[in-house]
């Protein structure tokens, strides 16, 4: 689909500056205007629930809502097969939820606490991503992307955010902080939902 069946405006439900950088470059190819809900005006919805879908469809209702645009929101985070799938959807405040401040830098530093002990470093990288063309669509269209490496204690790399410093990618010799943007937004979760989502569009048309 070079349109997203139509669709030529469509509002980003996050103002994660480094989410709306990875998705207006990803999104530039098939003709899409990718909007941040905060240029518009909306607040962050609320992320109550405990699956990542559940919090991207939310995030994502409630854009369209408030603006009257399509909306794409995704709840992503990381997954780390020794810590049972934590920090999972509580990524963004893992670090606050045991008292420390909500940062990247606070984040990755409990991130390597926890693992002080553990032999088994493997995680990935998960992202759910949600379009739905209205508030009340009935059929929101549900993507999924995993990127997989293992947390690593020290950080190397400057580009990227959340917890890219610390994930290493064995295949490439690199963490995705030491990735090249155009790179990463070739290989990431992000990436790999989105091209999800587009074959499901085409599928439709």
């Amino acid at each position: 689909m070079s349109d997203l069946n139509g669709m030529k405006r469509v509002v980003l439900a996050s103002n994660n500056a480094g989410k709306l950088r990875e998705f207006a470059s990803l999104l530039e190819a098939a003709g899409i205007e990718l909007i941040a809900q905060g240029e518009l005006g909306v607040p962050e919805a609320e992320e109550p629930h405990a699956t990542f879908v559940e919090n991207a469809l939310a995030k994502a209702r409630h854009a369209s809502a408030l603006t009257g645009l399509p909306a794409i929101a995704d709840d992503s985070g990381l997954c780390v097969r020794a810590l049972n799938g934590a920090p999972g959807v509580y990524s963004a405040r893992y670090a606050m939820m045991n008292g420390g401040e909500k940062s990247d830098a606070a984040n990755n530093a409990r991130l390597v606490a926890d693992l002080a002990n553990e032999a088994d470093r493997r995680a990935y990288y998960f992202c759910v991503l949600v379009l739905v063309r209205h508030a009340n669509d009935p059929e929101p269209l549900i993507a999924e992307g995993r990127w997989h490496g293992e947390v690593i204690d020290a950080p190397h790399g400057a580009n990227g955010f959340g917890y890219d410093p610390h994930f290493f990618l064995p295949a490439l010799n690199a963490t995705a902080a030491e990735l090249d943007p155009a790179r990463k937004n070739a290989l990431s979760h992000r990436a790999l939902a989105l091209a999800d989502l587009l074959q499901r569009l085409k599928e439709l048309a």
